[in-house]
């Protein structure tokens, strides 16, 4: 299992928006982000920024995370969040989120 944190910026005059879709989210992308093998993911939200972690249980993550990227669902929902979305330029090349280094765990 891989644990991972990310981050992204929400757009000041879409907070609300942004929490009221997420309050509901779609079943097709509950089931996509289960398909992907992603568990214990949880969205955080601190004044403008977003926190995410997940936990993710598969084989091979490019292509799981192609497989999610393909869904049309999936599709269909990041074009909803992404316009509400501003990532940062740190970000790898291809990803919209940027993923951040663990520095400290325990269980």
């Amino acid at each position: 299992m891989r644990r991972f944190g990310q981050v992204i910026r929400v757009r000041p005059d879409r907070i609300e928006e942004y929490e009221r879709l997420h309050a509901a989210t779609w079943p097709g992308v509950l089931a996509a982000i289960h398909t992907a093998n992603i568990r214990n993911y949880s969205i955080y939200r601190h004044g403008e920024t977003l926190f995410a972690y997940f936990e993710y249980v598969g084989e091979d993550f490019a292509a799981d995370m192609a497989t999610m990227a393909a869904d049309d669902v999936i599709r269909e929902w990041w074009a909803l969040t992404d316009a509400m979305q501003e990532p940062f330029a740190q970000r790898a090349a291809g990803d919209w989120w940027l993923t951040i280094p663990e520095v400290f765990h325990t269980d």
